[in-house]
């Protein structure tokens, strides 16, 4: 593998063992006693309230008891017109309590594992053009953008008012106190992957407060940011995930070159990072790429997908970690966890430990291996390595379930749960549109 990515001229950092992953770290008033996490993976499996469903216990249950010290929850929308669809989770005041239950039950299932509680982060999001509430698109845009249009059609009318953005600065904080009081530890202001967030900051084209320039592209998740600030404490922190390159050309893209087409320019990602730490308090961020609908090579490089994408996946993983890499360096004393490993399979722990020992990241959280092996964590700490056995072979099914509303997990892996939601998917896959298909 290495050698490979000698050939294809770009560089992944491995290391001789894993040792570097079993050492703690600190974020913010927390200590964890490793340097693994699970990432954002949504199972498309809420009631329709959007609680927690008995699928989804299932998955953070097993998580929880697999040994990773953090635990970065899927996305959860903070107003309804904003869900994925209507199998995303939803926290409201009406469904708190089913989220305190969830919270309770998965802390107690680590501690009672692996002797320590995880630290558990409440992603909060707004689908923005990929609103489909009502399992019907219903898309709310920043601006009009021709690429992504491609796939789901959207015209003016869908472009959010300045106002309606205002508006959500006082949901995002609305959100972070519902989220202290359900059990979460942090509450993450999510703005990657093309959702609102993100694709504000991409806005170039978009005329007042919230486009056009660099101030005015970040105002709302700053904004958001600072209304959740009012919940924080030595007891709940509050954090961002970040996507710094979303792999379109300018001005449709963020942390892309204005000159030479796809070649990334970290300048505004970096930017923004050191504000985040220096003048609003962040201590922790997660730092992403790309768009799971559009650019999926992006951000979960695979072996079969939608598409062959252009380049190969090694050459995605090294963009991903040695771009995070670089806004690592920029702000050293922010705790920053990386992204993307799991394409490299039983490998995936070596590669991760290189990166945290050559200072690219202080930590990695792993998607879709959390899916295929929730026990990963311990078998990295405890064993030394990953089973070759059950990791995850980036088939993309996870992926198919999803677009298509279903319970998602591990098809592979994890069949007598998720391999009949799968036949479901493959008799219904022809009347998805276009870019739900597999």
């Amino acid at each position: 593998m290495v050698r490979k990515a000698s050939e294809l001229g770009v560089y992944l950092p491995f290391a001789k063992n894993t040792e570097a992953l079993a050492s703690p770290i600190k974020a913010g008033g927390h200590i964890l006693p490793n340097r693994l996490g699970i990432a954002p993976m949504e199972g498309a499996d809420s009631l329709p309230d959007g609680s927690p469903s008995v699928y989804t216990m299932r998955r953070y249950l097993r998580e929880a008891a697999g040994g990773s010290a953090l635990i970065w929850f899927e996305a959860i929308s903070i107003v309804e017109e904003g869900r994925s669809s209507m199998t995303q989770l939803l926290l409201t005041e009406e469904n708190l309590d089913k989220y305190k239950v969830l919270t309770d039950a998965v802390k107690e299932a680590g501690l009672r594992a692996n002797g320590y509680e995880p630290i558990l982060v409440m992603q909060a999001n707004h689908s923005g053009r990929y609103s489909n509430p009502h399992n019907h698109p219903a898309p709310l845009i920043a601006y009009r953008h021709p690429e992504l249009e491609k796939y789901r059609k959207a015209d003016d009318s869908c472009i959010v008012s300045d106002d309606y953005l205002k508006g959500l600065e006082e949901k995002f904080g609305e959100a972070a106190g519902l989220a202290k009081r359900a059990g979460f530890d942090a509450v993450d202001i999510k703005s990657c992957h093309g959702y609102l967030l993100a694709e504000l900051t991409s806005a170039y084209t978009r005329p007042g407060h919230y486009g056009g320039s660099y101030e005015n592209r970040t105002r709302l998740l700053k904004n958001g940011i600072l209304a959740a600030k009012v919940h924080e404490g030595t007891d709940f922190m509050v954090t961002a995930r970040l996507g710094i390159y979303d792999g379109y050309e300018y001005p449709f893209g963020f942390g892309v070159s204005r000159e030479s087409g796809l070649t990334p320019d970290f300048t505004e990602p970096i930017r923004l990072a050191r504000e985040l730490y220096e003048e609003y308090g962040l201590d922790m961020v997660g730092l992403t790429m790309g768009n799971p609908y559009a650019t999926t090579h992006v951000t979960r490089p695979y072996d079969m997908g939608k598409y062959i994408p252009e380049e190969h996946p090694l050459a995605g993983i090294s963009r991903m970690v040695n771009g995070i890499g670089a806004v690592k360096k920029a702000v050293p004393g922010l705790t920053v966890y990386a992204s993307a490993p799991t394409y490299l399979r039983q490998y995936a722990d070596l590669f991760s430990a290189g990166a945290v020992e050559e200072g690219l990241c202080d930590g990695m959280l792993f998607g879709r291996m959390s899916f295929a092996n929730p026990d990963f964590a311990n078998q990295i700490i405890k064993g030394g390595r990953l089973d070759p056995r059950r990791v995850c072979v980036a088939c993309g099914k996870c992926g198919d379930l999803i677009r298509s509303h279903k319970p998602t997990g591990c098809v592979v892996r994890d069949p007598k749960i998720y391999l009949p939601f799968y036949k479901e998917y493959m008799e219904i896959k022809d009347k998805l549109p276009g870019n739900f298909r597999g």
